[in-house]
Order: C-alpha cells, then sequence, then structure tokens
C-alpha cells in the first residue's frame, strides 16, 4: 500500500486541498515570516522542502520565493501521517497563509473521502469526517493566532478567503477572533 506521507508519490498531491487559510491582514514580510513558522509548529509539520527536488529549507516567507509552495508531512490527530503544503498569496496588499491537506493522500488513509467533493457522498454525510479535521485545524490556527493574530481562518476545501462568513448554511467552517476568545462556526453542509 502506497504511504500517504511519501512527498514523491504524486498521487499523493492528486484531488484538490483541504485546508486552512490565515487571513492575515496588511503585507508585512517580516508578520508573515512568523506565521509561517508558528503554523509549521502548531501543526506539527515535520520537514519544509520546496521544488521538484525536495529542497531542505527553512520555514518561512523567504521560502515561498523558491518554488510558491512549501512542502512537508504531519500528523493529524488520528496518529496517521500525511503529506501537507504551505501557500501564501497576496492581494490589494492583505496577505494570507494556507496550510492544505491533498485529497489524494488524505483518501489513502480515509475510504469516506472517496472523490470528495464531486461524489454522491459529498453533502451533509461528508461532515462525518469533515468536522474533526475542522476542529484541528482550527485548533492549528487559535495556536498561530496566540502568536501572530490575524483577522480570520476559513476551513475547508479549497475555499476562498472571501467566504460569507455570516452565512448560516456554509461548506467552510469560520474561525474569527473575538471580545472573548476565538468564535468556531463549524462547516453546515
Amino acid at each position: 500500500m502506497a504511504a500517504a506521507d511519501d512527498m514523491s508519490d504524486a498521487d499523493n498531491w492528486t484531488g484538490g486541498f483541504y485546508e486552512v487559510i490565515l487571513v492575515l491582514g496588511a503585507a508585512d514580510d517580516a508578520r508573515l515570516d512568523r506565521a509561517v513558522r508558528s503554523l509549521w509548529r502548531a501543526a506539527g509539520v515535520r520537514e519544509c522542502r520546496v521544488g521538484p527536488g525536495l529542497v531542505d529549507v527553512e520555514p518561512g516567507a523567504a521560502a515561498f520565493e523558491v518554488d510558491g509552495h512549501l512542502l512537508g508531512t504531519l500528523t493529524l490527530p488520528s496518529g496517521e501521517r500525511v503529506v501537507c503544503g504551505g501557500y501564501s498569496m497576496r492581494y490589494e496588499d492583505v496577505v494570507t497563509l494556507e496550510l492544505y491537506l491533498p485529497l489524494g493522500a488524505l483518501a489513502r488513509l480515509d475510504e469516506r473521502i472517496g472523490g470528495y467533493p464531486f461524489d454522491k457522498r459529498s453533502g451533509v454525510e461528508s461532515l462525518v469526517w469533515r468536522a474533526p479535521l475542522d476542529r484541528w485545524l482550527a485548533e492549528v490556527a487559535v495556536a498561530v493566532h496566540a502568536d501572530v493574530p490575524f483577522q480570520r481562518a476559513v476551513i475547508g476545501f479549497e475555499v476562498d478567503e472571501d467566504t460569507d462568513i455570516a452565512a448560516e448554511v456554509r461548506w467552510a467552517a469560520v474561525l474569527l477572533p473575538g471580545p472573548e476568545g476565538m468564535d468556531y462556526r463549524p462547516a453546515t453542509r
């Protein structure tokens, strides 16, 4: 059986990405650098590699300049290891930071994932496996927020940082800083 934590296995990187996006706010390389290091630490990511040769680099803002994506492996709450990646984007002077888990690798660990989000099991029933993953990614985001406060986090399949956070029905989970701590709003479909 193929290993879900083999970074050189192209099949692990297929199927799209399940992710948490941290909307950091105004562009600031020093802040992004701190956030990348905090995210890698909070998620327990081992390694930080870039490029087709999987060259070892230090996690941080400068590493994105090498290939655009940072690659590593982490241990899920289930105890299973999986490949993961990181990506940062800037638009209109706002910086986002993403940690993603490829569905190709996740599907090797859990048959319920199947062809999510494109098969018949991708509706509300997918919350059975998604909700615990969402919660764990939210916990990672809360740990990062303690180091590097951010505006909001969005969790789900190839989510958009502009997800309607007030919607009653949403495919993505949302995490918002509030006066009494972090407000977690789970996905509802």
